[in-house]
């Protein structure tokens, strides 16, 4: 288990020779679109980071290469992707994959939130969030920053702190009292604020304790009670907090109900955190990034920042059996010269992004800020909707999203074509799975004999003459779906209504959701479907896959 993060002191006034600007430009846009809840226009992206409107456009331009960020008119928005950037500090860090688990047992059995958290700086940020679904529950997302001393984690971080770090935490106080540097807090914060010498109490008693309170002190109702996670060394590497309202629990009852089985969740992270990893191996790194990156230079001219494509790229170089690497082995994984992997190395190292330890680098948990915790609410509607609307756009016709629901498919992101006679479907509609392309490909993708169940109970209803409605045939049509990967539906739904459909499936290989497109049975023939439908709307799946694979890694994407 690697140590505890290395605490890197923010970026001094002096910018290091070598350090690479267009990297610097890159993320200051990603940052201020991150604390803008991920959506800007580019005149509010100007204004924010005071950058000349085609210095922002290149740089704009090359994230939206990337996969980053998607332009919607003029409004530059997060995308899906840049989850990757996040995904390859919580993989290198390991404590999502290993706690996590305990941390969903714990919140199951407590029916309270439960957060994993690391010290940043003279901050907390979450890496692992279990929250309950109830009308008053926890909005902190994975990647927010808080401030230690308005958190139960914080106080635990800090009973570690030097001077040094102490008079950081004061320095950041008195320049910033409104505490805007720390926008996951909510609004009206001051009331809250804690005074020096409280916070030195609070880290003094969870010094004492081993465990710490927090009474209200994000916002009035919520309480919080956090214990610290060690390593075999007896490095804090961690802590896990219960989260709850006061409408539900005391500090008083916190302390006296859950820290008991709070404290036995803990050792047996502690327990797991002794057991050597198994099997060694290490996930391969991003080979061939660097060559894209120069294909994309050549595409596009001067409208690709090379220097900032190239520069993010060294950031998932780490990952999985890849917490520490050298310079050497940053320049191996990324296929970067070891001058360009150093400049960009020293540029993160300058922002806090990566902190250094002997010859290997690390990175911290300020990765995170960069655009993880908007996108870690992301749902698969809105990652599939940007991909509807380009095949729509291909094809001119309208595509849709759906999940199975019952015995119903039920619509959840659509894109109309613009055409004068088209289907009338919006998001919330529900069709008959058994007479659907798309309820037909989710039906196929269930277990077996989850599937023989269904047909088994479901009344095959006839909608047009065409319906299929003998249970033989559909379970022959269903294992055909199953088998090809699509299914093709001819006027059962409606007459002169045609469709056809592929699945989408999550990390794990089950079928989560289906896309079709749907048209007048005149304007295209079956085959024509299937020679020139079906390859554009799997390679647009493929698409929303790939967004969904990363959006997942460490979050749950609903469905809906």
């Amino acid at each position: 288990m690697p140590p505890n993060e290395t605490r890197t002191a923010e970026p001094s006034e002096a910018v290091p020779a070598e350090a690479v600007a267009p990297l610097m430009r890159g993320l200051a846009v990603l940052r201020r679109l991150t604390d803008a809840d991920g959506e800007l226009t580019l005149a509010d992206l100007e204004r924010a980071t005071g950058l000349a409107r085609s210095t922002l456009d290149r740089v704009v331009g090359t994230l939206a290469r990337m996969g980053y960020v998607r332009l919607d008119g003029r409004t530059v928005l997060l995308a899906p992707r840049l989850m990757e950037l996040g995904n390859a500090y919580l993989a290198a860090l390991r404590l999502p994959a290993l706690l996590g688990p305990a941390a969903h047992a714990l919140a199951d059995e407590l029916d309270e939130s439960v957060s994993l958290a690391v010290p940043d700086g003279d901050g907390i940020r979450f890496i692992h969030q279990t929250t309950r679904r109830r009308t008053m529950s926890v909005s902190f997302r994975i990647g927010d920053l808080l401030p230690a001393e308005r958190t139960a984690p914080g106080a635990l971080f800090a009973a570690r702190w030097g001077e040094e770090d102490w008079a950081r935490w004061r320095a950041r106080r008195a320049a910033d009292p409104a505490e805007e540097g720390f926008p996951a807090l909510p609004p009206h914060r001051s009331a809250g604020r804690p005074t020096d010498t409280e916070f030195h109490t609070a880290v003094r008693l969870a010094a004492e304790r081993g465990f710490a309170l927090d009474d209200q002190l994000i916002e009035p109702g919520l309480i919080a009670l956090a214990v610290p996670v060690h390593a075999p060394d007896g490095t804090p590497v961690c802590a896990v907090s219960v989260v709850s309202h006061t409408s539900r629990h005391s500090t008083g009852s916190l302390r006296e109900r859950l820290l008991p089985r709070l404290r036995a969740t803990v050792e047996a992270m502690e327990r797991d955190l002794a057991v050597p990893a198994v099997g060694g191996e290490r996930t391969p790194g991003p080979s061939g990034l660097a060559a894209w990156t120069g294909a994309s230079k050549q595409e596009l001219g001067r409208t690709f920042n090379e220097s900032l494509a190239r520069g993010l790229t060294v950031l998932t170089a780490f990952g999985e059996g890849r917490g520490a690497l050298t310079l050497t082995a940053v320049a191996e994984a990324t296929g970067l010269a070891r001058a360009t992997a150093r400049r960009a190395l020293i540029t993160f190292e300058h922002l806090g992004y990566v902190a250094q330890e002997g010859r290997a680098f690390r990175l911290t948990p300020r990765v995170l800020g960069l655009g993880f915790p908007p996108l870690s609410r992301t749902t698969l509607p809105r990652i599939a909707a940007p991909h509807l609307e380009a095949l729509t756009e291909r094809l001119h016709d309208s595509s849709s999203l759906a999940v199975l629901d019952g015995d119903d498919v039920r619509y959840t992101a659509r894109a109309a074509a613009r055409r004068i006679m088209t289907a009338d479907i919006t998001v919330g509609t529900r069709f008959p799975a058994h007479a659907t392309s798309m309820g037909r490909v989710l039906l196929a993708g269930l277990p077996p004999a989850e599937r023989a169940d269904r047909l088994a109970r479901t009344r095959l209803t006839p909608l047009t003459p065409h319906t299929v409605t003998d249970p033989g045939d559909l379970a022959v049509l269903l294992e055909r779906a199953r088998l090809e990967g699509y299914a093709l539906v001819d006027e059962e739904l409606e007459v002169g209504l045609r469709s056809i459909a592929v699945p989408v499936h999550d990390r794990a290989g089950t079928v989560v959701a289906a896309v079709n497109v749907a048209m007048h049975a005149s304007h295209r023939t079956v085959e024509e479907c299937v020679e020139r439908v079906l390859p554009e709307l799997r390679t647009e799946v493929a698409r929303i896959e790939a967004d969904l694979h990363i959006a997942g890694r460490f979050t749950d994407v609903p469905v809906v």
